[in-house]
């Protein structure tokens, strides 16, 4: 877990079991803080603040921020470090078990140093109700390259069209290996996703939507006629006319298809 380092003295130990890496570059956590632009008006939950390095900042640029701790080491350090920030709230637990809108309301920004293993489902519990009004993450490079890739590009997948259908992803900062302590094997990157107006799918509609395209990509190399056939059960004939009035080639494939493209194909079908 690529985590924010806190100041000196004696600090827990690393545990692997969480992926940590503690962040202890002062330009770059204040880069990251800058791509969520917290204001004295804004609740913010922070995921994973490790040793308190970004807590420290977020504490002095947002109005409330409640940091949520898996680690029950690092959870009494940091109620000890911030137990005279009045705004501050130190919660120990997962952060995919939490309730959000219990604690922060239906208006919240979330940033997180977010463990390779578990991205995923942290990026999408981000995108579900209460949907925070923006959130950063730093995450490996691998995976923000996935998030943020566009239709045909190598790194295009489903989740880069799950997250696409719900929101808008920006690459905001590339982090080198070096800047971690200890150093990982992977270089990392700032993400930053900011909910779209509109869904490209109903709300209600967006767990069968991603389970389609986790069924297309299932599938990337087969065209798009044999892939609905495949995945839905769909005639050949079938298949084309629905291809046709999505104005779909019947001969793309999955990873050439836009978002939207998949969103107009899903509400035919």
């Amino acid at each position: 877990m690529h985590r924010a380092a806190g100041g000196r003295g004696r600090q827990p130990p690393v545990l692997k079991k969480f992926g940590q890496h503690f962040l202890n570059d002062p330009g770059i956590l204040t880069a990251i803080v800058d791509a969520l632009a917290p204001t004295k008006s804004d609740t913010v939950i922070e995921v994973g603040p490790g040793r308190g390095a970004l807590t420290e900042i977020l504490a002095q640029r947002a109005g409330k921020l409640i940091a949520v701790e898996i680690d029950r080491a690092l959870a009494a350090q940091l109620r000890e470090k911030f137990e005279v920030a009045n705004n501050v709230e130190i919660v120990e637990g997962d952060f995919l078990e939490a309730d959000t809108r219990s604690l922060a309301g239906d208006d919240f920004l979330l940033i997180g140093n977010v463990p390779y293993y578990i991205t995923t489902p942290i990026v999408f519990k981000a995108l579900e109700s209460p949907i925070p009004r923006r959130s950063v993450f730093l995450v490996q490079r691998e995976v923000a390259d996935r998030l943020a890739a566009k239709a045909g590009s190598d790194d295009y997948g489903a989740l880069s069209v799950n997250v696409a259908a719900v929101a808008e992803v920006e690459t905001v900062l590339h982090v080198p290996a070096t800047a971690f302590r200890p150093v990982p094997k992977v270089e990392s990157a700032v993400v930053r996703l900011t909910p779209r107006v509109e869904y490209l799918v109903p709300a209600q509609s967006l767990p069968a939507f991603r389970s389609f395209v986790q069924a297309a990509f299932g599938q990337r190399r087969k065209q798009m006629q044999r892939m609905l056939r495949s995945v839905r059960g769909l005639s050949g004939g079938g298949a084309l006319e629905i291809l046709e009035r999505a104005d779909i080639d019947p001969t793309a494939r999955p990873e050439t298809l836009s978002p939207e493209r998949f969103a107009r194909l899903f509400q035919l079908i």
